[in-house]
Formats: C-alpha cells, structure tokens, sequence
C-alpha cells in the first residue's frame, strides 16, 4: 500500500479532535519535540477515536482483527514544545477492502504545527490478511 492522502489543513474537515499535552521526555536538548514522539501522539488519538465511536482497540482485538501499521508518514511544519497543548485532528480518510489510511492535523492555537496519515491492514489474530468490520467501511460512506 502508498499511503494515498493529502491531509486537510482545515479542522473542520475532521471528525474527531484529541487534545494532549507535551511532556518534558517528549523534547529534546532543544526544549523541541522529538520527531519520534509524533507517531506516539497520532497512536494516542486513533485509539481515543475507536473509543470514542464505541470501537474501543480491545474490543475489536477480541473479536479476533488487528489494524496493523503498515505504513505512517508526517510532515512537521512548526515544531511542538514542551507544554505545549496540541489539539490532534483525526479522520479515516480512505477504506479498502482489508486497509484503510488515517489523516491527522496536529494544531497548537489553531496554527498547524503538523500533519500525518497511517495506513493500516487488517489482519486476524495469527496476522493473516482479513476484510475490514462492517462498521469501519461504513466510517468512509
């Protein structure tokens, strides 16, 4: 899979917000968030998004999926600080029959700091390729 998606830079066009705050061992000896410390951030905020429309990450995983990462990407734009209180924007942006991709806006203040997409495959327990749960291909409609 390539992830496929442009992310918006609009907040409007997501359908769910996470607001996280930045931790001190998030930054580095320049006060500034470290790049691996996005992807823990975008995790955080997919996980509080299936919570959120009554999907919870362990609910799903006991019916026997798993939404594995198979590909992530973030652009930084202006960098996220220590004590910062980011607004993570989340939306599933496209669905297949066995993947779909995520794209998020990262904003402190409404200025947007970065953006990203993950694509995920489905898969079952033992990692075999499996079609996606009816109510996630329904997300995209």
């Amino acid at each position: 899979m390539r992830i496929s998606v442009e992310p918006s830079l609009d907040p409007a066009s997501y359908g769910f917000r996470h607001q996280l705050r930045v931790r001190f061992a998030e930054t580095d000896a320049m006060g500034i968030v470290h790049h691996s410390r996005y992807l823990p951030m975008l995790e955080e905020t997919r996980v509080a998004y299936l919570r959120h429309i009554g999907h919870p990450y362990s609910g799903i995983r006991a019916e026997g999926v798993d939404m594995s990462v198979i590909e992530a990407w973030c652009q930084y734009r202006v960098p996220l600080r220590f004590d910062d209180v980011v607004d993570v924007h989340v939306s599933v942006a496209t669905v297949g029959r066995a993947s779909f991709q995520m794209s998020y806006l990262m904003t402190v203040d409404d200025e947007v700091r970065a953006t990203g997409v993950t694509a995920h495959g489905c898969v079952t327990s033992d990692g075999r390729p499996t079609r996606l749960p009816g109510w996630l291909r329904e997300l995209s409609a």
